[in-house]
């Protein structure tokens, strides 16, 4: 689980203070005069070259980083260097110190045990929390180096031995089983154009909707929460850190983009597009109007459902998708539906001031998700694509870098701190039951593309002015000359 407690090293709480501790605070390594690098203020860390932030990774026998600083510096580390070489530097400062100690008095000999505990500790942190930083080889072959050399501290009874060996263990299968992931990715379904399916000229009474299978928009915006939760545990600490990996750092470093490492970001993009083109696709394909209302208001619901649950990302997929045009301009079935908790609702994912009270109503669901005893009180699913905005202009309103050449680690914090927040929430087990009928049908439906939307939409309510009326004509024969 990413940042669970050691059992073997006490720990600072994650982000108990944004900016961990200071020069003359807790156990800090011996830097002497060159506590001018790394720079700390008020006693926070905001600075440093990237040697002296590597210096503060690696533990000695008298000092361990604190979790909140481990975390920050190997997510923010792969904008500079890239995880292979930043574990070859790791390697070289943990050989130094173990020589230093081997060369030392019988007392400092002593501590040699301690030492490889605390360096197989910071392995073990970042294997489980980064895992695919170990993908490739050169990546495995310095962690396999580090672990031959700190086994050496304890032969005799062969203990390390067995703790590396478990931790080498449980990475190979954290890396098979997203490999696994990758594998199986789903194909985006195709939007259906075929015009005696959208033409609704002999309607089938027996065509299936969303209501056929679920009728209760509480069992709804569960099944969703239930998808979201599912699709969300996928998105990795390094994938998000794509967003700032993917441009070029300050010292002219191309930085280090993955493709296979944005697909999640992708998918889970896609899922949000897939559910707003469903709504509009259910809406529109209706062919009698009071059908339609319904199939509106029942909408209405499961997406204040969503919300209440803590679900911002469907709630503002269905609110999308019942704002496209093709079911915005369906004015006569909007004029029988009853609007005032489609009103509450957009006024909660009102655009103006930054989202000013969708972050309001965030902000009430994590504190509440953060003294909740249920994992059901505990849902927060933030609007994922506002999120990814929110971490993007972090990266773009801050240098990676300050004139004087040293990290930023000052903006790296703020980064560090909105993508832990995202790794607690995706965390929370879901607590409702899968139903595969609801699921199967939310995934696999069909969905109409834009151009099978407004056709849809223009048989169920006719044009209104010359330009509907033009559109409608243009659409019509572009799918009948296709046929």
């Amino acid at each position: 689980m990413i940042l669970e407690t050691s059992e073997t090293m006490p720990q600072t709480p994650i982000f108990s203070s944004m900016l961990g501790s200071s020069c003359s605070g807790q156990v800090q390594p011996d830097m002497g005069e060159r506590c001018v690098d790394p720079v700390y203020q008020d006693g926070n860390l905001v600075s440093g070259s990237l040697e002296a932030l590597i210096e503060r990774l690696v533990p000695t026998m008298d000092y361990y980083p604190d979790r909140t600083y481990i975390f920050t510096f190997l997510l923010s580390s792969r904008v500079f260097i890239h995880p292979h070489e930043l574990l070859a530097k790791v390697g070289q400062i943990c050989i130094k110190q173990k020589q230093q100690l081997e060369a030392g008095t019988e007392a400092e000999k002593a501590k040699l045990k301690s030492f490889a505990a605390k360096i197989i500790q910071l392995l073990k942190e970042w294997t489980e929390t980064f895992p695919y930083d170990f993908q490739d080889e050169k990546s495995m072959k310095e962690l396999k180096e580090i672990a031959h050399r700190i086994t050496q501290c304890d032969e005799e009874n062969g203990t390390v031995k067995k703790i590396i060996s478990q931790m080498t263990q449980n990475l190979l299968m954290a890396l098979s089983t997203r490999s696994q992931y990758q594998e199986i990715r789903e194909k985006f379904r195709q939007p259906v154009t075929d015009k005696g399916t959208i033409l609704k000229t002999k309607p089938q009474s027996t065509q299936k909707d969303i209501l056929s299978v679920c009728c209760d928009p509480l069992i709804l915006a569960q099944q969703l929460t239930y998808i979201e939760l599912e699709r969300v545990s996928n998105i990795y600490p390094e994938d998000l850190m794509q967003i700032v990996s993917h441009m070029d750092s300050m010292d002219n470093h191309k930085c280090r983009g993955d493709v296979t490492k944005t697909y999640n970001l992708e998918a889970y993009d896609n899922w949000f597009n897939c559910l707003s083109m469903l709504v509009a696709t259910e809406i529109c394909r209706v062919v009698k109007k009071k059908q339609r209302t319904r199939m509106v208001e029942f909408f209405i619901d499961v997406a204040r459902e969503c919300f209440n649950i803590g679900n911002f990302n469907s709630m503002m997929a269905i609110i999308s998708g019942m704002n496209l045009s093709p079911v915005a301009r369906l004015k006569k079935t909007w004029s029988k539906v009853k609007t005032a908790k489609f009103d509450v609702l957009e006024h909660h994912m009102d655009p103006s001031s930054n989202f000013c009270n969708y972050r309001t109503a965030l902000q009430g669901a994590a504190q509440r998700s953060q003294t909740a005893n249920s994992n059901r009180e505990k849902i927060v699913i933030p609007v994922f694509n506002l999120f990814i905005k929110d971490i993007y202009f972090l990266h773009k309103i801050h240098t990676n870098r300050l004139p004087n050449g040293q990290i930023n680690f000052k903006k790296f914090w703020e980064i560090s701190r909105q993508i832990h927040d995202f790794l607690t929430w995706k965390q929370v087990e879901c607590p409702f039951e899968k139903d595969k009928k609801i699921q199967s049908y939310l995934l696999t439906a069909p969905i109409y593309s834009e151009e099978a939307l407004f056709i849809a939409s223009f048989e169920s309510e006719g044009p209104e002015n010359h330009m509907e009326k033009d559109s409608w004509k243009t659409l019509r024969t572009t799918l009948l000359n296709r046929a």
